[in-house]
């Protein structure tokens, strides 16, 4: 048994198409944080200006508009207060492949280091084995779950991030286990699935503190106020 406190994140992006080796750029980055699986409330979403064009057949499946982007900043913007959030935390995303693809296509971009892959924590392949022959999409995970999908009329990073840390909390062994880190930041942990998170976090560090504007604070109010049962307003 083994004493932890964990701080991950939950990531998603949208992007402007499938292949970053063809040109396709992040155009949104959503990330939600957890500490003990849990979330603490802070997040990180930005809208970013792809400097080209946004496919319709990927504005169908996003909403997101190359008008709607064109005041947004770069990611070499953004590049620095991205990382700040994530540190050196696992990062927990669905289909992991396509996500640390266009990060580090990003980040190759801008002459920075690479995320490694191991850092990803991958809740597809974490379904497959442990629903093998299901469907294992969010959405598919969601409605296993019982977890509320009316807020996914469009992909979207934030929403899906946020949807994703329920399903992650489901995957690892349900509410019950998480909510007993509130109660003792120091418990002993017998989950098998966490075995992966454990070897990620030799090197856990305390969460920074990531400010916000008002602006941003009053926004992001507003948008929790819009959503059904939400992580935050639980």
């Amino acid at each position: 048994m083994t004493k932890i406190g964990i701080r991950e994140v939950v990531l998603d992006t949208e992007t402007t198409g499938l292949r970053p080796r063809d040109g396709d750029r992040i155009i949104e980055i959503g990330i939600v944080e957890l500490i003990n699986h849990l979330p603490t409330g802070k997040i990180y979403h930005k809208y970013i200006n792809p400097q080209r064009d946004i496919p319709e057949e990927s504005t169908r499946v996003h909403g997101i508009t190359a008008e709607m982007v064109k005041d947004a900043p770069l990611f070499v913007h953004v590049v620095e207060e991205f990382l700040d959030f994530i540190q050196d935390s696992p990062m927990i995303i669905h289909n992991a492949s396509f996500d640390m693809g266009f990060l580090n296509a990003e980040l190759d971009r801008l002459c920075r280091p690479l995320l490694p892959a191991a850092r990803a924590i991958d809740t597809l392949k974490i379904a497959r084995k442990k629903f093998p022959g299901s469907p294992a999409s969010l959405d598919a995970l969601c409605r296993r779950f019982n977890i509320d999908l009316s807020i996914r009329e469009k992909h979207s990073a934030w929403v899906d991030a946020e949807l994703l840390a329920k399903v992650y909390l489901e995957l690892i062994g349900g509410r019950q286990v998480s909510f007993q880190f509130q109660e003792d930041e120091n418990v002993d942990v017998g989950i098998a699935e966490v075995s992966d998170i454990l070897n990620l976090q030799k090197s856990f560090r305390p969460s920074r503190q990531y400010k916000l504007t008002d602006a941003e604070k009053e926004n992001h109010q507003e948008f929790i106020k819009s959503l059904k049962n939400s992580l935050w307003g639980a």
